[in-house]
């Protein structure tokens, strides 16, 4: 009878010890955005911004083992205005001849029940500053409660252009450059 609720307990922890390792995932990027807001004049530009690569590691027990990091393609952004595109991907914005990526890594996570703050560097333009993001986590539609194996990941933050150098019609575009990512995560394997 020992043995049963030996056997029992050992694969109660295995499972519970499964639960609380890191979750490699990966980035469904047809079903995933990254889109970006930016003031003009009395209007506003906004955009989208195409995922180069992404690599997540999520570990909902233990915060310091998660692990982001996201290229995105620079040089194949897209605008709402024809001319802004033109603009961004030039000298004075991107400058995505040189610098065809934008670069996220992340350096620490609070996660939460549903929401999570993520700090981190991004690089634009060749320069590299902090960065804290805003967070929401939800299991995808269709998903029993605690199955994490599909996540959806709603990421809001902000940087201001001439932080990084991009300074190019600062006299008609605003400075605060407002981005809105929605990612679809897969659990690896």
């Amino acid at each position: 009878m020992h043995y049963v609720w030996a056997g029992a307990l050992a694969l109660i922890f295995s499972v519970s010890a499964a639960l609380a390792e890191p979750v490699k995932y990966v980035l469904d990027a047809a079903n995933s955005v990254v889109s970006y807001e930016v003031g003009f004049g009395q209007d506003k530009i906004t955009g989208r911004m195409p995922i180069k690569s992404a690599d997540v590691t999520l570990d909902f027990q233990r915060n310091a083992n998660s692990n982001v990091a996201v290229v995105l393609n620079a040089a194949g952004a897209s605008s709402s205005f024809p001319f802004a595109e033109q603009a961004l991907k030039g000298p004075k914005v991107l400058a995505t001849g040189q610098f065809p990526d934008l670069v996220f890594r992340s350096s620490a996570f609070r996660i939460g029940t549903t929401t999570a703050e993520v700090d981190g560097q991004v690089t634009i333009r060749g320069v590299t500053r902090p960065i804290r993001l805003s967070a929401q986590v939800f299991r995808q539609q269709g998903t029993d409660p605690g199955d994490l194996s599909k996540m959806s990941v709603h990421i809001s933050g902000a940087v201001n252009r001439s932080e990084f150098g991009a300074n190019g019609w600062s006299d008609m575009v605003s400075d605060r450059v407002v981005i809105q990512i929605v990612a679809r995560l897969n659990r690896a394997g």
